[in-house]
């Protein structure tokens, strides 16, 4: 791996440059930092590749691994800080009520605020207060590439605005709607960081008490959408699409509920991940008509 020695304090500074190959992760040792440099860029030495890594699952948000499920062994531990060098592991194991508030465990170094990076938009977020959807990277691109300039659209569960600055980024119009105070503070600042303040406005509450007007698109990423469906469909026009977020298949569910409301629609299912044995994430892409 061709790479540049910079401070490790200084990763965030760089990582917006435009020699940083963000396509793979420094490689982190004491305070040194060894950067994958681009091509056609100069570099002040040539790592050798690390072995492919076959140990436990986990997400790297900023300097800090994170990982679901079960407890760790000691040596899936170690096998996870041999292979990113992390500031701190936190394991998730689960969160709690409707604002999704995580429930950690920190296994190894510190947590704490994180500046992530993920396909050119920044999020700040601290992932033991706050969730982050890092396994809907696909979806997130998805909605990015779907979005037109110039729609408006309703992210009724915004989070830190993991949908919301694509979605803007890409040129909408988005009301982001996030019940939860500490991810509302961060989805104000990440709109901030990502510079589409004129396209993206938070607002903090109960999504179904703040829907007004009319939506050419809404994104409903969790997995009580379906039960403010209703909600949602009060605020559509023929033409508008919704992206309705479930645990299996609901499209049959899905109509009949549309049709409850006046309209009719064609559904579009798509697998999001792995959500557990025998159990997909889905979202329902519901075309009104």
């Amino acid at each position: 791996m061709r790479a540049r020695k910079v401070p490790a304090a200084a990763l965030a500074d760089i990582a917006d440059a435009e020699w940083v190959d963000t396509s793979r992760r420094p490689y982190v040792e004491g305070g040194i930092a060894w950067v994958p440099v681009r091509e056609g860029y100069s570099a002040d030495t040539n790592l050798p590749e690390r072995e492919t890594y076959r140990g436990r699952g986990y997400h790297l948000v900023g300097d800090v691994a994170i990982l679901h499920g079960e407890a760790l062994t000691e040596e899936e531990l170690a096998a996870i800080v041999e292979h990113c060098r992390p500031r701190g592991v936190v394991r998730v194991k689960g969160f709690i009520d409707a604002m999704r508030i995580p429930e950690v465990e920190i296994l190894y170094g510190t947590a704490g605020e994180v500046r992530h990076r993920e396909q050119g938009y920044t999020f700040f977020l601290d992932p033991t207060r706050v969730m982050f959807a890092q396994g809907n990277r696909n979806e997130k691109a998805r909605i990015a590439a779907l979005v037109r300039p110039g729609e408006r659209i309703a992210d009724m569960f915004a989070g830190i605005g993991y949908f919301t600055i694509p979605a803007a980024m890409s040129g909408a119009r988005v009301h982001a709607m996030e019940i939860n105070p500490i991810a509302f503070e961060y989805l104000q600042r990440n709109i901030m960081a990502n510079h589409v303040a004129d396209r993206a406005t938070g607002e903090l509450g109960d999504c179904r008490d703040l829907l007004s007007g009319v939506y050419d698109r809404v994104l409903m990423g969790h997995f009580d959408a379906l039960s403010m469906l209703a909600d949602a469909l009060a605020h559509v026009r023929e033409g508008s699409v919704l992206h309705v977020h479930s645990i299996g298949d609901m499209s049959e569910t899905i109509r009949e509920r549309v049709g409850e409301a006046g309209f009719s629609a064609t559904v579009t299912s798509r697998r999001v991940k792995k959500y557990g044995p025998h159990a997909w994430h889905m979202v329902q892409d519901v075309t009104i008509s």
